[in-house]
């Protein structure tokens, strides 16, 4: 999957989220966000090339 298909998926689970917050789903709705935060993360990871080894920086 490219970068830009994962960057669409993350922003729809964002959004997801949102709505769910908005209409009370308040516990899938934290679920989604934290699902949105990790994938974002690791894709960040990627893309700077750190090779998923953990640095002390």
């Amino acid at each position: 999957m490219s970068d830009f298909y994962k960057d669409i998926l993350t922003g729809a689970v964002f959004l997801t989220g949102l709505l769910g917050f908005i209409s009370g789903e308040f516990i899938i709705s934290s679920t989604l966000f934290a699902a949105a935060a990790i994938a974002s993360n690791v894709n960040t990871n990627r893309k700077r090339g750190n090779g998923g080894r953990l640095a002390c920086e």
